[in-house]
């Protein structure tokens, strides 16, 4: 009978009385990288490394490590070949996203038969949402001129934009951008949007626009 199967159940209880499903202290680096890298495989959003941390029983620390090393390994920087995808670190967590090269062949599968682009309203919309965030659909009416209902409902769907509460002084509803907004943009964060808020109307001056639309 093997050391594991020997030990006893205290063991596998970890600090907060939680029952562990593994033992940290007996895996190899290759084997928590085998670990990652099938809890990432079966992600459907970007995961933080903290809660991998947490799922392996290992530091943060040393799961950052860990990560670091499959992208270098991916990316065949350790001699090995490029491979079809790449772990990233977007969107707040880490998650695998197809390779930059093969974009084409990936647009051509995914979107054949299929109307996945936004239009040009929509862009422009999401646009206004995303550096003026919390923002009512009235503002961004006032901003873009036209009625934007039908517009904001669709990014809802899509998963790009969400409710965020109302407005303390009338009471509209807000919205802002999603983390599935950061991860299809290839963001870290909002700071990192290119810096285009300055050529968007004050939200001060539009008062009186959205009065009138």
């Amino acid at each position: 009978m093997s050391t594991a199967m020997t030990r006893d159940s205290s063991d596998l209880i970890d600090g907060g009385g939680r029952p562990s499903l593994v033992d940290a202290d007996a895996r190899t680096d290759d084997e928590l990288l085998v670990a990652l890298e099938a809890v990432l495989m079966v992600v459907d959003e970007p995961v933080p490394a903290a809660q991998l941390a947490s799922v392996l029983a290992v530091p943060t620390a040393h799961i950052e490590t860990l990560l670091r090393e499959l992208v270098a390994d991916y990316s065949g920087e350790r001699g090995g070949r490029p491979r079809g995808f790449e772990l990233r670190d977007l969107g707040g967590g880490w998650r695998f996203y197809s390779a930059p090269a093969a974009s084409d062949e990936v647009a051509a599968f995914v979107l054949e038969g299929q109307t996945a682009r936004l239009t040009h309203a929509a862009l422009e919309t999401l646009a206004v949402i995303a550096y003026r965030q919390p923002i009512s659909r009235g503002r961004i009416s006032a901003v873009r001129g036209v009625n934007v209902d039908g517009v904001v409902r669709t990014l809802m769907s899509r998963g790009l934009v969400e409710e965020a509460g109302h407005d303390e002084e009338g009471g509209a509803l807000l919205y802002r951008t999603t983390g599935y907004f950061l991860e299809r943009f290839g963001l870290r964060a909002l700071e990192e949007l290119p810096p285009l808020a300055p050529y968007l109307p004050d939200m001060e001056s539009l008062s009186g626009l959205e009065e009138r639309t």
